[in-house]
C-alpha cells in the first residue's frame, strides 16, 4: 500500500503543476475569492457541478468566464430569464422546407463549460431541463438522445437578495449540485487591488493553459488518491449524524433538522476530499480535507425545521455542531 501511495504521490507532483498554472492564470484577472477559485477547481477535476450564491458584483460571472478562457474548451453563457423555455436550453426539432422533414437544432447546453447565470430566474420546467442534463449527462430531443461532452460541467449562479421574478430551486433539484458556494464581500486590501487592476481601463485576460485531455487525465488521477477505511467511516458518520443526530449524542440539533443529507453527500464528500488532497499536493486524504469541503457539500442538503428558522439558526451553524460532535479518526 505504501508503494502504491508513493506512486500516486509522484504522479500528483507532476500533474499538480498544471493546476498551479491554471490557478495563477485565473488569479491574473480575479482578485481575492481564493476559496471560490479553489472550489471551482475541485469541481472541475472531480466532475461535479457547482451552485454559486452571492450578491451582485462579487465576480461570479467573471470568474467562470475567466476559467473558460484558461481551460480552452467549449464555453456557453446562458442568461436565465422568466420567459425561457426548455427548448431555448436543450434545443428542438425544426422543420426543413427543402427536405420536408424535421431536423434537430441543438441548444447552447451542447458545450463543455456551461455558465447558468441567475438560474433562479427561470421557471421550474426550464430548471428541470438543465438539472436532468446535469444528472443524466445526455439530452433527448424528439426521438433522439445525445450524449453531452465528456468534460460537461455546469456552474450556476443565483442572487439571494432579489426575490421578484425568481423561482427558487426545489431542494430535490439543488441536491444534484456537488457544492453550493456562498460568497462574501472582499476585504479592504482586496477591494483596493480590484480598483488598481480593473479600474485602470486595461482589464487583463486569462490565456489558455490547459486542454481537454488534461482535464480528463486529472480526473482519472483523483480516483487514485488513497482514502483509509477510517476516513470513509468518518464520512458516513457525518452524513448519518445529520439524519439521526441522537445516535451521535447531538441532542441539541435533533429538533433543528427536518431532513438530513442524501447519499449523494457521502459520495461527493469522498470525491471532493480526494480532489482537495490533490490541490494540496497529497496522495492521501486526511480529516481536514473533509472539513475543507464539508460545508459546501452539506449546506444545500440539510433542510432545517421551522423552529430552527424562527431562531435564525443557519445550516452552517448545524454543520459546525456536526463537525464538532462527530469523532475524528
Amino acid at each position: 500500500m505504501d508503494k502504491q501511495i508513493q506512486e500516486v504521490q509522484e504522479r500528483i507532483n507532476r500533474e499538480s503543476k498544471i493546476l498551479m498554472k491554471l490557478k495563477e492564470e485565473v488569479g491574473k484577472v480575479i482578485v481575492g475569492q481564493d476559496d471560490m477559485i479553489e472550489k471551482i477547481m475541485i469541481g472541475l477535476i472531480s466532475n461535479g457541478h457547482l451552485l454559486i450564491e452571492g450578491v451582485p458584483g462579487l465576480a461570479k460571472t467573471l470568474t467562470v468566464s475567466t476559467f473558460a478562457h484558461a481551460l480552452n474548451i467549449g464555453f456557453k453563457r446562458i442568461q436565465f430569464t422568466p420567459d425561457m423555455l426548455p427548448a431555448d436550453l436543450i434545443g428542438t426539432m425544426v422543420y426543413n422546407q427543402r427536405t420536408h422533414d424535421f431536423q434537430v437544432k441543438k441548444g447552447p447546453i451542447f458545450s463543455s463549460f456551461i455558465l447558468a447565470d441567475e438560474i433562479n430566474r427561470a421557471p421550474a420546467k426550464t430548471q428541470s431541463a438543465l438539472l436532468e442534463a446535469m444528472q443524466e449527462r445526455q439530452v433527448t430531443i424528439g426521438e433522439e438522445t445525445f450524449k453531452l461532452d465528456s468534460t460537461f460541467l455546469v456552474i450556476a449562479t443565483q442572487n439571494p437578495i432579489e426575490q421578484y421574478g425568481t423561482y427558487p430551486l426545489p431542494e430535490a433539484q439543488v441536491d444534484r449540485f456537488m457544492m453550493k458556494l456562498k460568497l462574501d464581500y472582499p476585504s479592504k486590501d482586496e477591494e483596493l487591488s480590484i480598483l488598481n487592476i480593473h479600474g485602470s481601463g486595461k482589464v487583463p485576460e486569462a490565456s489558455a493553459v490547459i486542454k481537454k485531455s488534461d482535464i480528463e487525465r486529472l480526473r482519472s488521477v483523483v480516483h487514485l488518491i488513497y482514502m483509509d477505511e477510517k476516513i470513509e467511516q468518518y464520512i458516513v458518520d457525518i452524513v448519518t449524524s445529520s439524519r439521526k443526530p441522537d445516535e451521535y449524542e447531538l441532542i441539541d440539533i435533533k429538533d433543528l433538522i427536518a431532513y438530513g443529507a442524501s447519499p449523494r453527500a457521502s459520495l461527493y464528500l469522498k470525491l471532493g476530499s480526494k480532489a482537495n488532497a490533490f490541490l494540496n499536493g497529497r496522495g492521501y486524504v486526511i480529516p481536514d480535507d473533509i472539513r475543507d469541503i464539508g460545508y459546501d457539500i452539506l449546506r444545500h442538503r440539510l433542510i432545517l425545521t421551522y423552529e430552527a428558522q424562527a431562531e435564525d439558526i443557519t445550516t452552517e451553524d448545524v454543520i459546525e455542531k456536526i463537525f464538532s460532535g462527530v469523532e475524528v479518526p
